[in-house]
């Protein structure tokens, strides 16, 4: 066989690969199915190099916090609620790790620009805020937790789909 044959083997063979990823993403099981990400990554042979173009700044790493003003963290909006990170369920914990990392996330819609369509944050221009998803145990679907992050840093949990929302303190 010669080395072309090869090249064209090799290629065929990578083609047949994408497409049964494809279809299996495209399926019903496969969009938002949590390990579709890995297996998407594992059958093309592909590795996560960073974060997906839709990816706010990654966030500090959990026990520390963003460079802050000499007091410390403050609040991006006085009259929202806060909440300390450890008191987060392990799944949100998990979520914030994945955010700090840049992915892989579980699902494919992770990391899309969160409108903000309730106003219950605090406004801001199109694409500056990004969701992703908190799993939930015993869900059959994404579930109603999310993380939301701000482009500077700050990052929101709502356990509601968006009817509430503390801003989460990384200092506790």
């Amino acid at each position: 066989m010669t080395s072309k044959n090869r090249l064209s083997a090799l290629v065929a063979v990578l083609i047949c690969v994408i497409a049964a990823v494809a279809g299996y993403l495209l399926s019903d099981d496969g969009p938002d199915h949590p390990r579709a990400a890995a297996s998407a990554a594992a059958s093309a042979g592909a590795t996560a190099t960073g974060p997906k173009p839709s990816a706010p700044r990654p966030s500090p790493p959990a026990g520390t916090t963003a460079p802050a003003p000499a007091g410390g963290w403050v609040p991006t909006d006085p009259a929202l609620a806060d909440v300390c990170r450890t008191k987060l369920p392990g799944q949100a914990l998990d979520t914030l790790g994945l955010i700090a990392r840049g992915g892989p996330y579980p699902y494919r819609s992770d990391g899309i620009v969160f409108e903000n369509r309730e106003n219950r944050l605090p406004r801001k221009a199109s694409g500056y805020y990004h969701e992703f998803t908190v799993v939930t145990p015993g869900s059959g679907d994404r579930g109603a937790r999310r993380v939301v992050t701000g482009s500077t840093g700050e990052q929101y949990w709502t356990a509601d789909h968006y009817g509430s929302f503390q801003e989460i303190d990384a200092r506790c």
